[in-house]
């Protein structure tokens, strides 16, 4: 895990920047922030384009801007805020400059690689990044990493099992670290037949059975394609090698990671399967900050089990672990196919099991004409990110007749 030489004043509020305000984990940081406003200057919430969300988030959290990407929406958010004299602004540029106001913290919770431009602007020395969203590591982990040392700001890991290995990894004996292992629920499928499997609905698979989550992270926890992803971003979180990376099937989502030392000790951290703990986590660090959810009864519990991943029904796993091996823009091109494929699926265009199917034919594809080595710039990976995403919809027309 690389962390700089941030400093927050712990006697004075945080200034925060929330990128990605209205999603799921914006929802969550807002209700931590609203129970203990003294502690927390809210400099700008940014958004797409939900206009009506944003304005009521601002107005909860006392924000002093309200920022959406779509331009086109800016009418509609200064009408919600008129009045209340929270500054309004939208569009691309408005997001880059919102990221340029004087904050101690900011949130990178965007969702998608519409994320990655906005995050990597947030990079400045003396800040603390929070980072929820995966694309800034699974498509431009090496550009992303690379700044943040130059700038000596520190990267702290919102998503739940990033932290938990965090919060157990001891950097300054890295070298003593066995192995790093990433638990996984299963997801709803767990149990299913390759047979049952390609009969899963949209419905069934957006019913995960511990996490509420959106609804591109359910599919991929469905699939497994998310903790894919985590892999891939915990190799660049972390100073381990992709050997060095494992993951565990655990159903009940107590231990979100375990760390293994050449000791055999095997360190673990546990919870109920709440993202505000995870986020109050960077929000508070390096103290802890009181947080309402649901404490973790192990008496009541009862049982831990764990499994190995099946790579015949989760080929996506497999699909991730060689992506991150093969490096250059390989993930990059994971991600973007991923999410064509699973919007794909979500709008009945193609099958449950047709998701690692078309991911595994674009890259093959991609492989073959040499597009994937390695991206030297940010331009030059979302150029590549366009260029996934259109062979995946061309693979999907060809295989079904509709794109």
């Amino acid at each position: 895990m690389a962390a700089g030489t941030a400093f927050i004043d712990e006697t004075a509020p945080i200034r925060i920047i929330v990128l990605g305000a209205t999603g799921s984990i914006g929802q969550s940081l807002a209700d931590l922030i609203e129970r203990s406003p003294e502690r927390f200057d809210v400099v700008a919430l940014v958004a797409n384009r939900n206009a009506r969300a944003l304005a009521t988030m601002a107005k909860r959290l006392k924000a002093s801007s309200a920022v959406l990407a779509d331009a086109s929406c800016y009418q509609d958010l200064a009408g919600h805020l008129e009045g209340t004299g929270i500054a309004v602004s939208a569009g691309e540029a408005a997001v880059l400059e919102a990221v340029e106001r004087d904050a101690d913290l900011v949130v990178g919770a965007i969702v998608g690689a519409a994320g990655l431009a906005p995050t990597m602007a947030a990079i400045r020395p003396g800040r603390r990044i929070a980072l929820a969203n995966k694309e800034c590591l699974v498509c431009a982990g090496d550009l992303f990493m690379a700044k943040i040392r130059r700038t000596g700001a520190e990267l702290l890991p919102v998503d739940s099992e990033h932290n938990a290995i965090f919060q157990v990894f001891e950097s300054e004996r890295a070298d003593q670290v066995e192995k790093v292992i990433l638990t996984a629920s299963g997801g709803p499928f767990r149990t299913f037949s390759t047979d049952e499997m390609a009969g899963v609905t949209p419905e069934q698979a957006l019913k995960h059975p511990n996490w509420d989550m959106g609804a591109r992270i359910t599919i991929d926890s469905a699939t497994m394609m998310n903790k894919g992803f985590e892999v891939i971003e915990a190799s660049h979180l972390f100073p381990v090698s992709h050997d060095q990376l494992g993951v565990l099937v655990h159903p009940q989502s107590a231990i979100h990671g375990l760390v293994q030392y050449k000791d055999g000790s095997l360190l673990a951290q546990l919870g109920s399967p709440d993202m505000r703990t995870p986020i109050a986590h960077c929000l508070a660090y390096p103290r802890r900050m009181a947080v309402p959810v649901k404490r973790l009864d192990l008496a009541e519990l009862g049982t831990l089990t764990f499994e190995a991943p099946d790579p015949e029904r989760f080929p996506a796993l497999g699909l991730a672990i060689s992506a991150m091996k093969a490096a250059g823009a390989a993930p990059a091109a994971l991600n973007a196919a991923d999410e064509i494929a699973v919007d794909a699926f979500l709008n009945g265009k193609i099958r449950f099991p047709d998701i690692p199917a078309a991911i595994e034919a674009v890259l093959e594809r991609m492989a073959g004409e040499g597009r994937l080595v390695a991206c030297d710039r940010l331009e030059d990976v979302l150029a590549l990110d366009t260029e996934a995403r259109q062979k995946t919809r061309e693979w999907i027309a060809a295989r079904h007749g509709r794109a």
